[in-house]
């Protein structure tokens, strides 16, 4: 098989407990080390990486001498909080070593199941992958509760590749990828190179929970490449301990088990678009837009909208309309409904002024927008 990863421009690596706190006995600087010399040569060959990163917890349990995970959620909570700090502090000196900065990034659920959040920690991590900076994220066990933990950073690893438009994940764990059956209880258990992600087959396969320091089995894994895959991102599970892992997959090198997303990444984000029945609103175009989108492939700007219709939020879907009501396209909108009133008919150059920022200079960009 040939590696995904080589063909890979935007790259989510996620690193779990086990791996970052040398299997709970405090941070691995030298394996950390490592990681971040094989990301500044996978950023050398025209990447953009973001890692996401466990072992806060783990960390903080073992400055605070926690023998086993906590259950309460406060001593989780303190963990996390002490832990945090430490794991901050290793991934900067180690990157630092390379002239390279990093930034930490806190994410809960609720950051990306609100939609203007969502894309406001969107666009944070675009402009910081533009200004050359390697995010690491981790979920925010300082503040979360049950309700909205993400429960593993495989899961989070597999919703930041959706909110980034990744091209592929990478899930850095201690097996070396997927057996047919767990292989330390079956012998006859076969290694799996490669397969489609979502597969079901796949689910029966993975066992439970493989670590007390993390709360992802190779199940969380698989169930992350198939949510993943739905905005086209394929991912790679491989063994974080393999010598160079991340700068030989680059290479081309079959390392671990490769899923394969099915959709393209494009069009995964335009069927989602398409998929709305109903939208929070609409805005009618004149003919000159509508010969922009359909004919030209152009991006919607405010100059040439007539009429807003309804309200809505930014990063709703929202209808095109041309004059006589036929819909022409969907997309998601940089502006509310009433920002979008006031700068219709308005050029770009103008928009700083009318509202006092510049969300984007389209009011819909052609990435986000699909044709009826």
């Amino acid at each position: 098989m040939n590696s995904v990863i080589q063909q890979a421009k935007r790259i989510i690596i996620k690193v779990g407990s086990s791996l970052v706190t040398n299997d709970g006995k405090g941070l691995d600087a030298t394996a950390i080390r490592k990681w971040a010399e094989q990301i500044v040569h996978l950023r050398s060959l025209g990447k953009e990486v973001v890692l996401v990163s466990s072992g806060a917890i783990a960390e903080g349990m073992q400055r605070l001498g926690f023998d086993k995970r906590p259950t309460g959620i406060h001593e989780l909570q303190a963990c996390a909080a002490v832990g945090q700090m430490g794991l901050a502090q290793i991934y900067e000196t180690s990157f630092r070593q390379h002239d390279v900065r990093t930034a930490q990034v806190l994410l809960t659920h609720a950051d990306l199941a609100d939609r203007e959040r969502y894309l406001n920690a969107r666009s944070t991590l675009f402009t910081l992958l533009r200004l050359g900076v390697v995010p690491i994220i981790n979920e925010n066990d300082t503040v979360v509760t049950d309700e909205i933990k993400f429960g593993d950073n495989d899961t989070l690893g597999a919703l930041v590749a959706n909110l980034i438009e990744g091209d592929a994940l990478i899930i850095l764990t201690d097996q070396r990828g997927l057996f047919t059956a767990d292989p330390r209880k079956d012998p006859n258990a076969e290694f799996v190179h490669e397969a489609k992600a979502g597969d079901l087959t796949l689910e029966a396969m993975a066992g439970g929970a493989g670590s007390s320091l993390g709360r992802g089995g190779m199940l969380t894994k698989i169930l992350a490449a198939k949510r993943a895959a739905l905005s086209g991102a394929h991912t790679v599970i491989a063994w974080g301990r393999e010598d160079r892992v991340l700068s030989r997959l680059a290479a081309g090198e079959a390392i671990g088990t490769q899923l394969t997303a099915q959709t393209a990444q494009l069009t995964a984000r335009k069927q989602w678009m398409a998929d709305h029945l109903q939208t929070a609103g609409k805005v009618v175009l004149d003919a000159g837009a509508v010969q922009k989108l359909t004919a030209e492939g152009k991006s919607l700007l405010p100059i040439g909208i007539t009429e807003v219709k309804g309200e809505f939020g930014r990063g709703d879907v929202i209808t095109c309309i041309d004059s006589d009501g036929r819909a022409i396209a969907r997309g998601m909108t940089n502006y509310t409904s009433s920002e979008s009133r006031r700068i219709m008919r308005k050029p770009s150059a103008e928009i700083l002024s009318i509202l006092g920022f510049v969300e984007e200079p389209e009011l819909i960009h052609r990435d986000n927008l699909v044709l009826l």
